[in-house]
């Protein structure tokens, strides 16, 4: 009996496909279906999005949270498209043969991939050659055999007389001096395509230490919430310094327009709402806009994105499911914060802040909040006004700047003025204001 093919992928909370090690998004396409009539269990796969990588064929669900994936490994012919009247009316079509687990063994079937929505297919066509030519899933396990051999060589044989070390005979003369250059400008260019080589190198284990980064946040996320209750502040604070590091250092496989075309700003927001999880926990649930422009292009490194890319990307966020919004407040300021923050928290913390006895006397600045709450000056302005719009704080506007009390006027009584109940903030002010004018 045949084997579940092709196997379920793993999405992400936004519906992006989890890559595995060394695998980079190379194109996608919407309005995708897949079909397979040789094949009697295989799912009905309609009206999807397609991801190609270096190594999987990804299809993923527009209408359901589902995704199945077609390793690049297990094809084995991708199929050229016959080119005729019928094709150029019809839905393009790419068909390709793959090897299907059967029982103890395995039987071929060929696959068809229907476009049928406005991406453009040829650049599909020729990264699915390129990608599947490529075979990057080999090459993982082939890059450690490349250095053992480059100490053999000829034994030296003297350094005097006619014969050089390597062998050769010695050249004097003119002669000599053209050989000696020769050899100089042959020495220059091996030196330069040895530079290049340990460029190339470099370029390729910066993905690797991409991946290295995310795991280790990744295990310091899951250290950190299994012994939250017995590391001390300075152990805290190492690793939370350690983990903004590690968010800096970069993402996988950024989205871009090449590889994207129409559906990029659909995965720029999906890979966006991803990326923001770890910043939203680490600044306490909601981040400033222009503090996630920073962070997400730094971690996207030279693919950078412009500050319309990312805001048309947090307005998606209202038609897909993720769990993250953007805020906007009356001053105009925008943020990202998780749906699971309330404004409850923080305004019970803004009023323990201004019903302490200072405070209740002269007041409280944003900045005063920022300490408070861990967040930015603008930011602690904003949750400020937004108290007093709910009616929990007043305003005094002086030289000085924006200065916010406790509303006392709910605890006053219009009909006896001087009446003060015992245990309210109305009490505890005037014990604060006489307090002060006997000092």
């Amino acid at each position: 009996m045949a084997d579940r093919f092709p196997p379920a992928a793993e999405l992400t909370t936004s519906g992006r496909p989890v890559l595995i090690p060394n695998e980079i998004e190379c194109s996608i396409l919407s309005s995708v279906d897949l079909e397979c009539d040789e094949i009697p269990s295989f799912p009905l796969l309609k009206s999807g999005i397609i991801i190609l990588t270096t190594h999987r064929i990804v299809w993923i669900s527009d209408s359901t949270n589902s995704a199945v994936a077609v390793p690049l490994a297990a094809v084995n012919h991708i199929l050229s498209s016959k080119k005729g009247i019928k094709s150029m009316f019809a839905s393009p079509r790419v068909r390709f043969q793959v090897s299907v687990p059967y029982g103890g063994s395995s039987r071929s079937a060929v696959i068809t991939i229907v476009i049928r929505g406005k991406g453009d297919h040829e650049v599909f066509v020729s990264k699915f050659w390129e990608n599947w030519r490529a075979r990057a899933w080999e090459n993982d396990d082939n890059s450690k055999d490349s250095s053992s051999s480059s100490a053999s060589g000829p034994s030296s044989t003297g350094s005097g007389g006619l014969y050089s070390s390597e062998g050769t005979v010695r050249m004097v003369g003119v002669a000599g001096i053209l050989r000696k250059e020769q050899e100089m400008w042959e020495n220059t260019d091996k030196s330069l395509q040895e530079a290049f080589q340990d460029l190339n190198a470099l370029m390729s284990k910066a993905k690797e230490m991409v991946m290295l980064a995310e795991k280790m946040r990744q295990k310091l996320l899951a250290s950190t919430n299994s012994h939250s209750g017995s590391t001390n502040d300075d152990e805290v604070a190492s690793k939370e310094e350690i983990q903004d590091w590690l968010l800096s250092v970069g993402i996988i496989s950024p989205v871009t327009k090449e590889s994207a075309g129409a559906l990029y700003h659909q995965q720029l927001s999906r890979q966006l709402a991803d990326f923001v999880r770890t910043p939203l926990d680490i600044a306490g649930g909601m981040i400033s806009l222009i503090d996630i422009y920073c962070l997400f292009n730094r971690a996207r490194g030279t693919e950078l994105i412009s500050p319309d890319d990312l805001l048309q990307a947090c307005l998606l966020w209202e038609k897909i499911d993720v769990p993250v919004m953007i805020r906007k407040f009356d001053s105009g300021v925008m943020v990202i914060q998780s749906k699971s923050y309330s404004d409850d928290e923080v305004f019970a913390r803004i009023r323990t802040l201004v019903t302490k006895p200072d405070a209740l006397q002269f007041g409280v600045s944003a900045s005063d909040a920022a300490r408070t709450l861990g967040i930015a000056p603008a930011m602690a302005k904003e949750h400020l006004l937004t108290a007093e719009s709910k009616g929990l704080l007043c305003r005094d506007v002086s030289p000085e700047g924006f200065r916010f009390y406790i509303n006392l006027f709910p605890e006053i009584n219009s009909e006896d003025l001087y009446l003060v109940k015992d245990y309210t903030v109305y009490a505890s002010w005037i014990k604060a204001t006489i307090g002060n004018r006997r000092k």
